[in-house]
């Protein structure tokens, strides 16, 4: 019998998607606040918040090393934590996903363990201008290092089946624009790419927390997120990669258990996943997110999905009443991005914040997707489940109050 921890339990039913019941999880949302910046970091529920207590409050083992029970049921929890990713995205094994700090360094470790062995002077990595910095500057990076090229490509199907050739080693995608809220074809995407013999990452930072995802079934080679967009902790983040491509790639960190054994001469590396995840994990994280995945089987997310659309389209149309309003944004989504023209975003962020409604303003960490849009910031509501209606009733409310004081 395991002593010292206790975890909540988290065998919850399978039901149906009840907007009051899903929002009532989340603590942070008892309060007369409004949050709408989800795009960035998503709130946490009850379930995620007690599992990460009850290791920190009754239990400071760590993982893979000792013996006693405490340490033998942390081990075991993250198991399960990692089958719990795969069973999510559909990975053929959990030997196919490795533990991070977040999807910024997944990008990095696939760029430098991947990428860097293998890139040659003139060689191309395509990488979309939808994308986050997170899925540009490792690969702007790597080239310096290695002489190969970045090919900027705007996103269109047809423009890929040019850009792509010989030299092309890398096309790199977001599933879902986090400045657009557009979602990419992956599909006809993954097969064009595979044609011509490239590898395909997939940046799933944004679109897993609105569209599940088959890894499989869309053939990607790599696909990365962030644990915190998706209800979880933040400091966690996850690469799945396939088999074949991470048996032959590098180890990027050294440390404690990445490895079998080791001399002063040389160390033969763990197998994969664990020759990726040198050091003590983020336990206390992983242990979080398991509960959050745990819990998220209980909601039908289909359901979920369709409320946050049709509360998005409620927003949108709201927001299409005032006047000199430019949007950037796609129709259906829960990312909503615009500008009041002759009023700088900052501004309205400001005010906006003196009445306690949360929202990002600014670049997007999307630099290059800006000065495609012909702006330098924008303001961005993003939605989830957990809002509602009075949200986004408070936010048109505010927001005409903010523009009025500020034409």
């Amino acid at each position: 019998m395991v002593t010292g921890m206790v975890l909540p339990d988290l065998n919850l039913p399978n039901k149906h998607f009840v907007p009051e019941q899903f929002r009532a999880d989340f603590p942070a949302l008892h309060s007369e606040s409004v949050y709408l910046d989800s795009a960035a970091t998503a709130l946490k529920p009850q379930v995620m918040i007690d599992a990460t207590f009850a290791y920190y409050a009754q239990n400071t083992a760590t993982a893979k090393r000792s013996l006693y029970q405490d340490a033998l049921q942390v081990t075991t929890t993250i198991d399960k934590a990692r089958q719990n990713v795969a069973d999510l995205i559909h990975a053929n094994s959990s030997t196919e996903i490795i533990w991070t700090r977040g999807a910024t360094e997944s990008i990095n470790l696939i760029a430098q363990s991947y990428a860097r062995p293998l890139l040659q002077p003139d060689d191309e990595i395509i990488v979309s201008e939808l994308e986050h910095h997170s899925n540009l500057l490792p690969w702007l990076i790597v080239a310096k290092q290695t002489g190969a090229k970045v090919i900027k490509w705007s996103s269109d199907i047809d423009e890929l089946s040019s850009l792509l050739s010989a030299k092309t080693k890398i096309v790199a995608i977001t599933q879902m624009s986090n400045v657009t809220g557009f979602c990419p074809d992956l599909a006809t995407i993954s097969h064009i790419v595979h044609q011509h013999n490239a590898v395909l990452v997939v940046d799933g930072a944004q679109g897993i927390v609105h569209h599940a995802l088959d890894v499989q079934q869309l053939n990607i080679d790599f696909y990365a997120f962030s644990a915190h967009k998706l209800y979880g902790p933040t400091g966690l983040g996850v690469l799945y990669g396939k088999p074949v491509l991470l048996k032959q790639m590098s180890v990027w960190h050294g440390g404690g258990k990445m490895l079998k054994s080791a001399s002063f001469d040389d160390f033969i590396q763990e197998d994969i996943p664990y020759k990726f995840e040198a050091g003590t994990p983020n336990i206390a994280g992983i242990l979080g997110f398991n509960a959050t995945l745990q819990w998220l089987k209980s909601w039908d997310n289909k359901q979920a999905e369709n409320y946050t659309k049709q509360l998005a389209d409620y927003a949108k149309s709201q927001l299409n009443q005032l006047t000199d309003i430019q949007f950037y944004s796609v129709d259906s989504s829960p990312i909503i991005t615009f500008n009041i023209n002759n009023i700088h975003h900052n501004d309205i962020a400001i005010l906006l914040s003196e009445q306690n409604i949360a929202i990002r303003t600014g670049e997007l960490c999307a630099q290059p997707l800006m000065n495609k849009l012909g702006c330098h910031g924008a303001i961005r509501l993003s939605l989830m489940p957990y809002n509602n209606q009075q949200d986004v009733d408070k936010f048109i409310l505010e927001l005409q109050s903010a523009i009025e004081i500020l034409v």
